[in-house]
């Protein structure tokens, strides 16, 4: 059971590589059913006055796939951003600068999952009051998967979608760098890693892309 939130000297500590095989260590964790548990009241208690977490996840907002519980992680382990699409934009890329450069995180993890509600719908066109403006987001990895995948480019054709999703995690961390000089240094200094990967829904097992 954890009992013990991370300090500032923990975090600073840790690499973007042992912070990525902890992820997927409480991902196994959670897949074979031994997800380690937590003493929340002492983890409230010690990050009242602090956060010090070693990483952020930008994943969608699918009730199915709960990110905390999914990687088996506790309060004060990680931030999260969430977006139906996990897509970024300048609130998104904002935050995870802050959690990065001025929280210490040692890692972004995209997370897109399986089947995923929005993907699909783009891969449809959908038309919807706000939720068009969104999923343009998406197109991108869209119109590249029609180029890559044979057969019917909309959600009927399931290998086109799985296709998109991993498409739209790849493109989403490029912009992440493309429009954040700020993480593409820390990156290219070796301070963070930016990476993605997809999380499975029958299975419960994230796969690194």
């Amino acid at each position: 059971m954890k009992t013990t939130a991370i300090s500032k000297d923990v975090q600073s500590a840790m690499t973007p590589e042992n912070v990525l095989q902890d992820l997927l260590n409480g991902n196994e964790r959670f897949v074979n059913g031994n997800a380690e548990g937590a003493d929340n009241s002492a983890l409230i208690s010690q990050t009242t006055g602090g956060q010090f977490p070693k990483a952020v996840v930008l994943s969608c907002i699918d009730s199915r796939v709960p990110v905390e519980t999914v990687l088996d992680q506790a309060i004060g382990d990680i931030f999260v951003a969430r977006v139906a699409g996990n897509f970024e934009n300048t609130d998104i890329i904002g935050s995870l600068e802050y959690s990065c450069k001025v929280a210490g995180s040692k890692l972004i993890l995209v997370l897109g999952h399986e089947s995923c509600g929005a993907v699909k719908a783009a891969c449809d066109g959908v038309e919807l009051g706000n939720i068009t403006a969104m999923l343009e987001n998406i197109m991108p990895a869209v119109r590249q998967s029609a180029e890559e995948i044979e057969g019917e480019a909309n959600s009927s054709n399931s290998e086109f979608v799985a296709k998109t999703v991993e498409n739209n995690v790849k493109l989403t961390m490029d912009r992440i760098r493309e429009k954040s000089p700020i993480l593409k240094d820390m990156e290219d200094n070796g301070e963070i890693k930016i990476v993605g990967g997809v999380y499975n829904l029958h299975n419960g097992k994230v796969e690194m892309l």
